[in-house]
């Protein structure tokens, strides 16, 4: 592993990362085809990584929970669902920026927006209305939900396992932020590197690695 002491040392060490390819374990499209962002923030992670950018450089750091942490990701937002996965995507987006959390929101955000071109459906429906507001009351403390939202859930169509996936999207995104902020990882400041990223999350998920 890399020793990450400043900024500088993060362009000395690029090179070698550029052509890094992940393992299958991490999953996420940052491996060796990255365009390295000319920008990143939030200084220097407060532990030693791989220079990559959110979670990737966590993944790519500690492989041994690389592997759980993506599959959770994919279970969460590919696997079987009422919610499609761009209402999941957007579930997880929402949470991330109510959080604060640049990476995570602008990942999702455009993971969503991807899935939201593909299929040609929306998610600012009233379901979404009801789950969006369910989702902000778990990420600060799920036990601030109350009966009435659930009531509210059911009433615009949700089922038992569309509040339980609502649920527990917004507490793994919850983890994730913190994990990803907890740490100081570093943050691309251009939209543009996120959504190139977009397409490949949309069309492989989380556990192909990168090609």
């Amino acid at each position: 592993m890399y020793e990450i002491r400043s900024v500088r040392s993060i362009r000395v060490h690029r090179r070698a990362w550029t052509d890094h390819r992940l393992s299958a374990d991490t999953g996420w499209p940052f491996g060796r085809r990255y365009r390295w962002p000319d920008v990143m923030t939030w200084g220097v992670p407060h532990i030693d990584l791989p220079p990559l950018p959110g979670i990737a450089g966590l993944l790519a750091g500690y492989p041994q929970t690389a592997g759980p942490l993506n599959s959770l990701a994919e279970t969460l937002l590919r696997g079987p669902s009422p919610l499609t996965p761009e209402q999941r995507e957007t579930i997880a987006a929402y949470v991330s920026r109510r959080n604060e959390c640049t990476f995570c929101f602008q990942t999702h955000d455009a993971v969503a927006r991807w899935l939201r071109r593909d299929d040609g459906s929306g998610a600012t429906d009233s379901l979404m209305t009801v789950l969006l507001a369910i989702a902000d009351k778990v990420r600060v403390d799920g036990r601030s939900v109350t009966a009435d939202d659930i009531e509210q859930a059911r009433a615009a169509g949700a089922d038992d396992r569309t509040i339980h996936d609502t649920v527990l999207i917004a507490a793994a995104f919850s983890m994730f932020n913190r994990y990803v902020d907890g740490l100081n990882t570093f943050t691309p400041t251009d939209p543009g590197d996120y959504e190139r990223h977009a397409r490949a999350l949309a069309e492989n998920g989380y556990l192909r690695p990168p090609i």
